[in-house]
């Protein structure tokens, strides 16, 4: 393939006079609105405020590796309901009394009283401490990965978000940059035309001319007036929307970036692969859904090891418990070891196995899908530019050759040898070749942030 030129120098305000090439390494004007815009974006800042949420969950799945004490006491009063009657007195009074009378001795009670007793414990308390702690567990274990990977998952879409903030920044700021060359081109065809406007006044008085071409003029100027209305009206709307971009006040001042420039784009041949490829590396989207599907892998393992691995825990209570608050003879404490083995389910634990590894399927299909996807943003996003590029150039090419017919015509008009039709027809060539030129520039600054875009230049 051809290799082509491209444009080296572009600047939307290239007409102002001493303007100077960017240092290497030092950040321009409008890397410093980047940075301001990423810090005080609202979108940014709740993506700020999910990813510490998220970062919360972790640390929740992370406090489930440490043991839980908890201090439980109760106390009940109870009035009615189920009673338990038991009539032990009537059933062992007589049979005491007798071995009384067969033996001579009263060591046997004949006063035992029948149970009478509440199933609800009145003036009852249970005052304990309750130590917890899982000594093995599938669920702690695989969910503290996964809540790693999703908080990991987040804050790779966190930096997608900035890689778009920056380029609608990048964008808006180029698009305001573009309606002040706009005024400053309407503005010198106004300059122009008023000044034909008076020519024609002195031609008219001096008897050169008749009066239709003072009238002609002056509405000529006026189409241009209501073009830089226009203008004005897009150049507040562009510095609105970029300041809203900002977070800052919709009508606050934007300075202008006289070291703006365009750097050379690399060749179709050796360019355009690399670039691909540092695009799949680099992008975010592609970071985030790694981890998607990392956390997806994780959770195939957690139900094939809830399937196939019991849990163990460990587990105590200490503490009182009796009637009325004495705390005299009623302390106690309780040590536990535990399993837990769900052998059947019916079926529930394969199912969830097979429905974890369809949707780490599902993120691989679509991992794969957006690598593809992102070689053709570049690739699209790669010609976008050299098409930008050679457009920029005819335009040069035009506004050459529409200023020196204009200066030909100019010539011949004032010397009485052209018409004022002609050299009105020359003007608007040539304003039409500027404004051309102008949205070239744009158009290729633009492109070129949209290329950046796509790769994820940091």
């Amino acid at each position: 393939m051809k290799q082509r030129l491209y444009v080296l120098l572009l600047m939307i305000i290239g007409s102002l006079p001493g303007a100077a090439q960017p240092l290497p390494g030092k950040p321009t004007l409008l890397d410093g609105y980047v940075q301001e815009g990423l810090a005080n974006n609202l979108t940014l800042k709740q993506e700020g405020y999910e990813l510490r949420r998220v970062a919360e969950s972790l640390t929740q799945a992370k406090a489930l590796f440490y043991p839980r004490v908890a201090f439980n006491p109760t106390y009940s009063l109870a009035a009615g309901g189920r009673r338990l009657e038991f009539p032990v007195g009537d059933l062992l009074n007589p049979a005491y009394a007798t071995l009384n009378k067969l033996t001579g001795q009263d060591r046997f009670p004949t006063n035992i009283p029948n149970v009478n007793q509440l199933l609800a414990p009145n003036d009852f308390h249970d005052t304990k401490f309750t130590l917890q702690y899982a000594v093995y567990n599938t669920d702690v274990q695989y969910n503290y990965l996964i809540q790693k990977q999703l908080l990991s998952a987040q804050e790779a879409r966190k930096r997608v978000v900035e890689n778009e903030i920056r380029y609608g920044i990048q964008t808006a700021y180029y698009q305001y940059l573009q309606t002040l060359e706009g005024l400053r081109i309407y503005d010198n065809a106004r300059s122009t035309l008023r000044e034909l406007t008076r020519l024609n006044e002195k031609l008219v008085a001096n008897n050169v001319a008749t009066k239709e071409i003072v009238s002609q003029a002056r509405y000529e100027l006026s189409k241009v007036d209501q073009q830089v209305a226009v203008a004005e009206k897009n150049r507040e709307s562009a510095r609105a929307y970029f300041n809203f971009l900002l977070n800052r006040d919709l009508a606050a001042p934007i300075q202008i970036d006289s070291t703006l420039a365009l750097v050379k784009a690399p060749s179709a041949e050796n360019g355009l692969p690399d670039m691909q490829q540092a695009a799949v590396r680099n992008r975010q989207e592609v970071s985030q859904l790694t981890y998607s599907l990392a956390a997806a892998q994780t959770a195939v393992k957690l139900n094939e090891a809830n399937a196939l691995i019991p849990n163990l825990y460990v587990g105590g209570n200490a503490g009182f418990q009796g009637f009325g608050y004495t705390f005299r003879n009623q302390a106690y404490a309780v040590a536990q070891l535990g399993l837990q083995w769900d052998l059947f389910r019916g079926y529930e634990k394969r199912s969830k196995i097979q429905q974890a590894k369809i949707q780490t399927g599902l993120l691989q299909t679509r991992l794969a899908e957006l690598e593809r996807q992102i070689q053709l943003q570049v690739l699209q996003a790669f010609y976008d530019l050299d098409a930008a590029n050679e457009s920029l150039v005819a335009t040069q090419s035009g506004v050459a050759n529409a200023e020196q017919t204009f200066r030909i015509i100019d010539s011949k008009y004032r010397n009485g040898q052209a018409l004022l039709i002609e050299f009105l027809r020359v003007q608007n060539d040539r304003l039409t070749a500027q404004l051309q030129q102008s949205l070239a520039r744009e158009d290729v600054l633009v492109k070129r942030a949209a290329l950046d875009r796509v790769v994820a230049v940091p």
